[in-house]
């Protein structure tokens, strides 16, 4: 266990620029993560700054999934002029995972081809 509370922070549909834009808006994405029965909070990122809601909530450990752009040592660099110091960990990939609304919806497209009976 890393922590006493789970803050997700859900990208903005106009801050996603390092893959494609997630094909199920933020606000979607927002209700899905909040109902999982793990997270304490779930809230939408900054439309102007990444770190804005970070030095809201000001975490003790950060927690970075595999496929997230911020490098380790930058992110804890860039907190640390802005007057924090949180644990940060990256977690590694799994197999067999999801972790983005495109590879959700291509799963669910192939399941129903080969449900589909031909007539």
């Amino acid at each position: 266990m890393l922590g006493d509370e789970l803050y997700v922070i859900i990208s903005r549909d106009v801050n996603v620029n390092h893959k494609p834009t997630p094909i199920i808006p933020e606000s979607q994405r927002l209700e899905m993560v909040a109902a999982l029965k793990p997270v304490d909070t779930a809230l939408l990122g900054s439309l102007t700054d990444y770190f804005e809601p970070i030095e809201a909530i000001r975490p003790d450990i950060i927690v970075l999934g595999f496929d997230q752009k911020f490098k380790e040592d930058e992110l804890k660099e860039a907190l640390s002029k802005r007057g924090f110091n949180p644990q940060v960990i990256r977690l590694p990939a799994k197999s067999g995972s999801y972790y983005s609304s495109r590879a959700i919806a291509a799963e669910i497209i192939e399941r129903q081809k080969k449900n589909q009976t031909i007539d």
